[in-house]
């Protein structure tokens, strides 16, 4: 039985704005394809570190910088499939335990890059179970937009490390795609650190 037609889930695109509005000096580390279209669809910012490949790399990308920039709260927005591909990031996580870190996996229950196939979280595996057994005691599911403010609010406090498993709809809002520049985009990052670029 596909996830989407037995649980309640939230319009991405919505959840996704409201959590950035409500968490506006967030570093955001965003998951190839979908989740990048839907964190540049809510404004491009220098603070959004996109991906255009490296799948399964969100996870551990946010975590360095997480480490590296431990005053400054780090957000990383990535969708199930990407997640699951990069599964074990989460032990390390765990272990290395950054108060600063907030892990958003949008979940539609399906490998939206590839043609829309069910993924594992609509066949039985439960990420927030999942990142409990790594040690992320501090994770939960949500489907609902009104969380995002909740969850910004952990974002803004950087008080603990958080997993937070968002039930989205599985749909295909149209495509807003951000810069596929690699140096530009790592580059003005690192401007909005006030690193020199490289």
């Amino acid at each position: 039985m596909n996830q989407t037609t037995t649980k309640p889930s939230a319009d991405r695109r919505e959840f996704v704005a409201k959590l950035i509005a409500s968490a506006p000096e967030a570093l955001i580390v965003t998951g190839l394809g979908s989740a990048a279209y839907d964190v540049f669809a809510s404004g491009d910012r220098d603070k959004n570190y996109y991906l255009w490949g490296a799948m399964g790399g969100s996870t551990s990308i946010g975590l360095g910088l997480a480490l590296a920039q431990p005053d400054k709260p780090v957000v990383v927005i990535t969708g199930d499939g990407e997640q699951l591909m990069g599964i074990g990031s989460l032990a390390t996580v765990a272990v290395k335990r950054p108060k600063n870190l907030t892990l958003v996996v949008l979940d539609n229950g399906h490998f939206g890059e590839t043609g829309m196939q069910r993924s594992h979280s609509s066949l039985g595996t439960d990420l927030v179970a999942v990142a409990k057994g790594f040690g992320i005691a501090d994770s939960f599911s949500t489907s609902s937009v009104g969380s995002a403010e909740e969850i910004a609010a952990r974002i803004n406090s950087r008080s603990g490390l958080v997993f937070a498993q968002v039930f989205i709809d599985a749909n295909e809002p149209p495509r807003a795609l951000p810069p596929r520049d690699g140096p530009f985009i790592k580059n003005r990052f690192r401007a909005a650190l006030g690193l020199k670029p490289f």
